[in-house]
């Protein structure tokens, strides 16, 4: 198995339909313990019984750093290690320029961008004891065709700034055989867009997607895979497109 015993942290993932549920779900079959966070503690231990026995629910929100060392810490003290964090925790918000608020900007940014400065904050102190992790960043295809569909700008923005932080912890921490790669999602189908999307504007997007069909969660949760495994031991600082190709660049 290519996750065989190692302890893999998913932030945001209890959501039934979520990216973050998919990808826990993939790396469980491929031998990882998965540990799940999530803001309300029911939601999050459901979501780790759903996957089998050995993996642990958590609750936490990523935009408070101590809850975020707490969570940390309660995977150590359970498994003895974390050896990968999926960065997925997020929030969108369908609103223009002029109509964003300061509190508006605070929480897209506060969960978008700060969240996965958090989190990351949180393992890598036990991934540089180990030598060894990795990091993946959830960003969007919003950060760099300048917005989304379902995403303001500063949506867009929060999502640009993953890109960024990611290189640059990755340029860091590489001497320590840490890697830190970025996904950048095109449109997937989950809960957050499923309501959304009239059957207009599906056969409309579709038009712009050369392999003429959305995203399903399980695209983006094997991705996760690959970046989390030793499939891409050599990869790090990289931006990996998965959108159908509704944009190339």
């Amino acid at each position: 198995m290519l996750l065989d015993n190692q302890v893999v942290i998913v932030t945001g993932a209890a959501s039934a339909r979520g990216i973050g549920k998919a990808t826990a779900r993939a790396l469980a079959a491929e031998g990882a313990r998965i540990v799940i966070l999530d803001l309300r503690q029911a939601d999050a231990e459901s979501a780790a019984s759903d996957l089998g026995i050995g993996h642990l629910g958590l609750a936490c929100d990523v935009t408070d750093k101590a809850a975020c060392v707490d969570a940390a810490n309660a995977a150590i003290e359970k498994y003895g290690r974390i050896d990968a964090l999926i960065n997925n925790a997020g929030i969108t918000q369908p609103i223009k320029t002029l109509e964003i608020s300061a509190d508006n900007f605070d929480a897209v940014i506060g969960v978008n961008l700060r969240g996965t400065l958090h989190m990351s904050q949180a393992v890598i102190p036990q991934m540089k004891k180990q030598q060894q992790g990795s990091i993946v960043c959830m960003s969007s295809v919003s950060a760099q065709r300048g917005g989304g569909i379902f995403g303001g700008p500063h949506y867009s923005a929060a999502k640009a700034g993953v890109l960024g932080l990611a290189r640059a912890m990755a340029r860091e921490l590489g001497p320590d055989h840490i890697r830190v790669n970025s996904i950048t999602p095109g449109l997937i189908q989950t809960d957050i867009t499923g309501d959304k999307l009239t059957p207009e504007m599906r056969t409309d997007i579709i038009k712009g997607i050369p392999l003429g069909r959305l995203g399903d969660a399980a695209d983006i949760a094997n991705a996760c895979l690959f970046l989390t495994s030793g499939l891409s031991s050599y990869l790090t600082g990289v931006t990996l497109d998965v959108n159908g190709g509704m944009l190339i660049h």
